[in-house]
This record gives structure tokens, sequence and C-alpha cells, in this order.
């Protein structure tokens, strides 16, 4: 299981919310590209980017801070957040991104999925972003009535790389992962799964390590605000995949 810091953007800078809500934001860093250094510094072999804003409107507004991180790393990207259609997708990859993360628009447009995961093969994932089982779309702000575990074998299916799996009650609390439908999710699927949302702690990143099969887990608001050290939690790991 790798470890996976995450850079959320807002109107240029690094923040992170509380439980995805756009009214509860705290910036940690005016300079994302600083903050994408420091993973590197401390080991990071994956960086997790959202656009935020992008997830909110549908139109992404941070993409040269996404230049400029990737000008300034050279581990691999990936990149959510507003991504609804092949030309974005397109373009992102010629800037250098890795990986790209659909949400809302895996939703509401499952043939992008299928039309992407063919034309980059490897290079398409979808965040399943969840409340009470149920899918989020639109920035977490609607709840749809789309069963996480069915959509996530759907999106399988159609050919995604992997799967994102948050909780989005959970996210930013620091409260704790969830660890019983992170684990479901390893059991059903055969597409890599990343848990994302809660984890606050080496203690949380060890009850992770023990679900079977897990690919990797994101972290924000931990490293943040120095409840987990970046590099100590890939010592613990071991980045073995």
């Amino acid at each position: 299981m790798i470890i996976i810091p995450a850079i959320d953007l807002k109107d240029g800078e690094c923040v992170r919310l509380l439980q995805g809500k756009k009214e509860m934001v705290t910036s940690y860093s005016k300079d994302p590209v600083a903050v994408a250094k420091r993973w590197v510094e401390e080991g990071a072999s994956l960086i997790h980017i959202v656009d935020l804003d992008g997830a909110f409107s549908g139109t992404q507004k941070n993409i040269e801070s996404i230049r400029n991180i990737r000008k300034s790393v050279d581990v691999p990207l990936e990149v959510g957040g507003g991504i609804r259609d092949m030309d974005r997708i397109g373009e992102l990859l010629s800037i250098g991104i890795d990986r790209i993360i659909l949400g809302t628009s895996a939703v509401k447009n499952p043939e992008l999925v299928k039309n992407a995961s063919e034309k980059y093969p490897g290079r398409i994932l979808v965040g399943i972003d969840a409340r009470d089982g149920n899918v989020a779309v639109k920035g977490w702000e609607e709840i749809t009535e789309i069963d996480a575990m069915e959509f996530a074998l759907k999106v399988q299916e159609l050919g995604a790389a992997g799967i994102i799996y948050t909780d989005i009650s959970r996210d930013g609390m620091l409260t704790g992962p969830d660890i019983e439908e992170t684990r479901a999710m390893t059991e059903v699927l055969e597409i890599p799964v990343i848990a994302s949302g809660g984890i606050s702690s080496l203690d949380d990143i060890k009850k992770l390590m023990d679900i079977r099969g897990l690919w990797g887990a994101i972290t924000g608001k931990a490293l943040y605000t120095g409840k987990i050290s970046l590099s100590e939690a890939i010592r613990l790991t071991g980045e073995n995949g």
C-alpha cells in the first residue's frame, strides 16, 4: 500500500474542506508548488490533486497551478475535479498529468469512462464519493440514489483502471477512515482501490494496511496539521504497493 499526499486547489491556494463543504475551507498554503516539492522531498511517489473550483463549477479553474506543479516535481500526478469531457482529459494528459480522475462525469456520462479508458488505458480512475452508501456528485453537493458498490462494479466493467473511494462524512474530519466499506470494495473489485477520507494517525494507516489488496491511501489534512509525518507513514508502509 502506498501513501498518497493530497493537494486540493481552490482559487490557486492549497486548502482543505470539512466534509467537502465549500464554505468550510481552511487555506494551508498560497504556494501549491512548494507543497508539492515538500511532499516529494518527504518521499511521495504519487501526488493526488483536486481542482475544487472545477468540482463545484464543472469548469477547471486551477489549470495554471496544476501546470506549475507538473513542471516542478518529477513524480506521477493524478488530477480530478471538473473533468467533464475528452478534450479536458486530453489537455491534462498533454501537459504531463499521469492519471485522470473522473467523478461527477462518470456518474452523469458513463460512456465517457468507457471511451477514455479505451483511448488511454490504465490512466483513467473513477472517484466514488459516498455518503451513507450513496454516490455524491457536483463537489459532493448532490447525493444521488446510486449505490456506491454497484457503481464501482459498473465502472470496472467500463474499463476504469482503479477506484478512489471516499466516505465524505469523514473527509477532513480526522475521525478515521471507513475501514468496513473500503474492505468490501477491495474484496469485490478486481481493479485497484485507493482509500480516502478521515485518516488521522499512523494507527489509521496500520488499519488500512490490514485490508488485503488495498492499493493506496490518500491523506491531506492529517499531513497539513502535523498529525502525520508523510516520511514516517511511507516508512511504515514500506511503499510495497
